[in-house]
Parts: structure tokens; sequence; C-alpha cells
């Protein structure tokens, strides 16, 4: 689908204790909603006090980035995890971000899984299962980022929950239109030039260029750009330039 009119994602408030990592501050000078940490897979209390107050100054909407319960792991682990420990997981996770959030003026608007949890619910049926149903009975007007054609927004669509589908312009693509996993070889781009260019081409045509040199169809509603990427600022910063450049409009996909 083509659009005029994008979302610019970030993860950020990853930082744990005398481990600092991303420069939230200068991303969200550039972002227009970010993917906030809620401390399972990373995030103390005090950084995500520093991440919503900064966030709340700037306008920028916060999400609740909630993952497997896997610190040493950062949530980039499969966890064979029981759907009803799942779905408490994700309960308490939105609601400490969320509670962070309400003392610093703002509130969460909408959540997105991290890492391992994300990949996983694109093809795990319980587990996406088991974020919807918590998403669904804490606050059934969040909308849920994700991947398109994944269970989770399959899922969300049966329960009637808001689904916004994103793309990532710093990450490499399969031919069946999902991520290239993080161990593999050229899964995570790293030039400036080259992630803006893909970001455009992914707004404005629907498409992206696989690993395996095949044009993979997309559903561009936010365009990720990770945290916790060297150079993810400069990278995010040509990302917005590129798409503004292209007569893109950059605007929350939450009001």
């Amino acid at each position: 689908m083509t659009v005029t009119e994008v979302d610019l994602n970030a993860d950020m408030g990853e930082s744990y204790g005398a481990w600092v990592l991303g420069d939230d501050l200068a991303l969200l000078d550039v972002v227009t909603s970010a993917n906030v940490a809620c401390g399972f897979h990373a995030g103390d209390p005090s950084t995500l006090v520093r991440t919503c107050r900064a966030a709340a100054q700037r306008g920028v909407v916060i999400g609740a980035q909630v993952g497997y319960r896997d610190l040493a792991g950062f949530g980039r682990r499969f966890i064979d995890v029981a759907p009803e420990d799942l779905y408490a997981d994700v309960i308490y996770q939105i609601g400490a971000l969320d509670a962070v959030a309400r003392s610093q003026g703002t509130r969460v608007r909408y959540v997105k899984p991290h890492g391992a949890l994300y990949n996983t619910v694109v093809h795990h049926a319980g587990q996406a299962a088991a974020v919807v149903r918590a998403v669904r009975d804490l606050d059934a007007t969040l909308p849920l980022l994700g991947l398109a054609d994944s269970a989770l927004l399959a899922a969300a669509e049966r329960v009637g929950i808001r689904t916004i589908s994103e793309v990532f312009a710093d990450r490499a693509y399969t031919a069946g239109g999902t991520l290239v996993p993080r161990r593999e070889d050229g899964a995570v781009l790293h030039d400036p030039d080259e992630v803006a260019e893909r970001a455009v081409a992914m707004v404005t045509t629907g498409e992206v260029l696989s690993q395996d040199g095949e044009d993979v169809q997309v559903d561009a509603e936010s365009v990720c750009v990770h945290g916790d990427s060297p150079g993810a600022v400069a990278m995010a910063t040509a990302v917005r330039a590129a798409l503004e450049d292209a007569g893109v409009t950059l605007r929350p996909f939450v009001s």
C-alpha cells in the first residue's frame, strides 16, 4: 500500500544501570513515536522516567514495547513461555510503563512486541493470542504495532483491536516478507543513505528488495529505525529527511 503520510518510530528506554544504550534524547527530536522498553528485556525505572518525560516534552507518542523476561539476552532469545504467563507478563509491562508515563504527563498509546517476541508472534498463534488477549483485557483501545500479515495482527483484528503495519528501514527482508534473522550476515543495515532510500521505496511504492533480490510487498503505516544500532540517530535523521523530500508527511498514527 502506497502512502503519503507515515509514522516514524524507534526503540528506546533500553539503558540499564551503568549501561547506556542509544541516544534517546537525540532520537526523540526525530521520531514521531517511541517504543519504550518496559523493564523485562531492558530499561530500569530511572531510565523509563527520563525517557517518558523527554517524550512528553517533545510531544512524541509513547508505546509499550513488551518482551520476554530476558534481561541477559536483551529479549532476543525465544522463550517457550506458557500463554497464561505471557498474558500476565504483557499486562504487567504495559501497566508499569503506563504508570511511569502518567507520572510525567503522558500515557501509553499503543503496544509493540520486542525482539524475539516480535518475530515469534509473526507465526506462533498461541503467543500471538496471549499478547492480544492481554491488550484487549487491559485496554482494547490500544493499537498493536507489528508486521503485516502476522499472526499477531490477524488475532488483533479478529477481536476488534486496531492494528498498525510497520516496516523496518534498517533490517533486511526475506522473500517471504519476514525479517532476516540477526544471526545472519547482512541482517542489519548500517548505511544511512541506503536505509533512507529503502524507507522511501517502502512508503512510496509499497515494495522492498529482499535479500534474495526479489521485490516484496510491504504495508508501511509506520517505519522503524532501531535505537540501539550504531549511528541510529544519523539513520533516523536521514530517513526523516528523505521521506519529507519525497513529499511524505511524518506524523504519529495516534493523536
